[in-house]
């Protein structure tokens, strides 16, 4: 079963911004995933890490996917363990796809940055990012890493995957995550009003998912007023 959820927030954002947030495909067959997106028409798509297989070495069908991505809208990504795992996707590869490589980078995006924080992130340059002036987007692939490097910067939202939903659900809540343990806390949903948490696109675990479908989250950003 894929699911196609979504959620809204009120920021101190200029105007609505809807974003498809699509981590977690692990090189894994698409075609229903597009066609969501296709049809949730978002302004913009989110893709924080694990595009690839580290398992398996592959990228390929994940590039295919970030090419048909940009051909619905701008397409950011940043990468996660799986990419880090084997050194990375070449950025010559990902740029010709059409979308924009933000590790350790941002980019403006109709008067809003969006950055990236990798699975090895640079935190000199992820405070030059906090301080521009004006909304701003972190794709981060670790939800962990909210506690630990992002919680007292100044980011507006934070767009993460990784923790596919703890894996093994029960009563609403994972089991287990890489990088939190047992019974984690940040698996999926929104978190202090800035944390946003996907289940991830798709499964590359031997362990099978649980009562946790795998997602592809709409984020719908209002302005507070």
């Amino acid at each position: 079963m894929f699911e196609i959820n979504s959620l809204t927030i009120k920021k101190n954002i200029g105007s609505p911004l809807l974003i498809a947030l699509a981590p977690d495909l692990h090189d894994k067959p698409y075609d229903h995933i597009i066609k969501a997106i296709k049809e949730g028409m978002p302004d913009l798509i989110a893709v924080p890490g694990d595009l690839a297989n580290s398992y398996t070495k592959g990228f390929g069908t994940g590039l295919q996917f970030l090419r048909e991505c940009a051909q619905i809208a701008p397409t950011f990504y940043s990468s996660g363990n799986h990419e880090y795992r084997f050194g990375g996707i070449p950025a010559d590869d990902i740029e010709e796809t059409g979308a924009v490589f933000l590790d350790n980078r941002f980019a403006n995006f109709e008067n809003i940055y969006i950055g990236g924080f990798p699975t090895k992130g640079d935190l000199n340059k992820l405070d030059n990012f906090c301080t521009q002036d004006g909304f701003k987007i972190l794709l981060s692939h670790h939800p962990e890493y909210y506690l630990r490097h992002l919680f007292k910067r100044d980011i507006d939202l934070i767009l993460a995957g990784h923790a596919h939903g703890g894996q093994v659900r029960v009563f609403g809540r994972g089991l287990y995550s890489p990088g939190q343990g047992v019974f984690p806390k940040l698996t999926s949903g929104v978190h202090d009003n800035r944390l946003v948490i996907s289940r991830g696109l798709c499964n590359n675990q031997k362990v099978p998912r649980l009562w946790n479908n795998p997602e592809l989250l709409f984020v719908k950003l209002l302005p507070e007023n």
